[in-house]
């Protein structure tokens, strides 16, 4: 079928451009997020019906935001994710004159803290299947060099089954990185690490910090350091010591305390990264060979009867009308859309010649 043909860039430079694929191969059904870039949408490839998650963004505004560095930065650790159960994984880049176009799995479950704000704390078992499905992801991609660097509520997923999806396509996210002083912090500053907030220089234990944080609020139903005012959050962050409540066991107290370590020198994780989580005593009931094969049954399964079923997404989203411009592309060619237009070279992927579709 057409799959074949579309091999990866670079591999023949001359194969035919009516081999790609293009934004009308699908059927756009519901817009599931949006960003300052622009925004996701639940779409149906229409040749093999399977459903995927299209995130399209606008040239336009990426490049008045000069951030086409990180966008192709973003499109480069996706092509590596294919290989890690728990997270999302890219199945297509293309692009149109004037849009990017990113084709993912389409994951369903909602966030995991939709789920813990309607229960308000998970018990110790639950907490740490996520937290070790979440700490194997960053690990992996400490191991191929990349610092995750936003681990956050909006980041974490569910998939149907019940297990995580690490996407780095928090949807409000793009281009308000918290290394960008013009925004202060897109919202709260709740995850941060203490060397993110004072501009520090900052290393793969950000990620560490980040985990140590969701792990504290799964267990005791709000953030480490949350306060309604940010800027006591935000000096909490800096100075006070998380408070270590004892509904929760040792080991997990242990765990927290090495995780929201302020000094990341002395932080866990310093030494050898994910290692260090692994062999932690809070982990000892995890046997992190069935984990990675999905052998463990998660303790809680979605509720979701199929692919359509958004039951789980923000309603403000999939209200909004599908329109019609994912298709056309503008046919006023201003210069600025054609500077554009060649803004992104080699940003269109496609699988392997070996890889089938269905």
């Amino acid at each position: 079928g057409m799959w074949e043909e579309a091999g990866v860039p670079g591999e023949n430079p001359r194969r035919h451009r009516e081999n790609m694929i293009k934004p009308y191969d699908f059927d756009y059904l519901k817009i599931i997020g949006k960003g300052s870039f622009g925004k996701v949408l639940l779409a149906r490839h229409k040749e093999s019906t399977t459903y995927y998650a299209v995130k399209v963004l606008q040239k336009k505004i990426i490049m008045k935001k000069k951030e086409q560095k990180h966008i192709m930065a973003e499109r480069s650790v996706l092509m590596k994710n294919i290989k890690h159960p728990f997270l999302v994984g890219l199945h297509y880049s293309f692009q149109t004159t004037d849009k990017l176009y990113f084709v993912l799995d389409y994951v369903n479950g909602g966030e995991l803290f939709y789920h813990l704000q309607r229960e308000r704390i998970f018990l110790e078992p639950r907490a740490r299947f996520y937290a070790s499905e979440i700490a194997s992801a960053l690990g992996y991609l400490h191991s191929l060099h990349i610092v995750y660097r936003d681990l956050k509520p909006e980041n974490i997923l569910l998939d149907s089954q019940g297990h995580i999806v690490l996407t780095d396509f928090g949807l409000c996210k793009e281009g308000l990185e918290a290394n960008g002083t013009t925004n202060t912090f897109c919202g709260t500053p709740e995850y941060l690490a203490p060397e993110v907030l004072q501009k520090q220089a900052y290393d793969r234990t950000v990620d560490w910090w980040c985990l140590g944080s969701v792990l504290y609020e799964m267990l005791y139903g709000l953030p480490p350091f949350y306060s309604r005012n940010t800027a006591e959050m935000y000096n909490n962050i800096l100075h006070k010591s998380p408070v270590l409540k004892p509904n929760v066991s040792n080991a997990g107290r242990d765990l927290l305390e090495g995780l929201l370590q302020k000094d990341r020198t002395r932080r866990l994780g310093v030494k050898d990264d994910f290692l260090e989580l692994k062999y932690h005593s809070f982990f000892s009931p995890i046997n992190w060979e069935d984990l990675m094969a999905k052998k463990i049954t998660p303790p809680f399964i979605p509720s979701v009867t199929g692919p359509t079923d958004l039951q789980h997404f923000d309603p403000e989203f999939t209200h909004l009308p599908v329109t019609s411009s994912l298709c056309t592309d503008t046919l006023t060619v201003t210069s600025s859309i054609r500077e554009a237009a060649g803004a992104f070279p080699g940003f269109s992927y496609g699988p392997p010649a070996d890889h089938s579709f269905m």
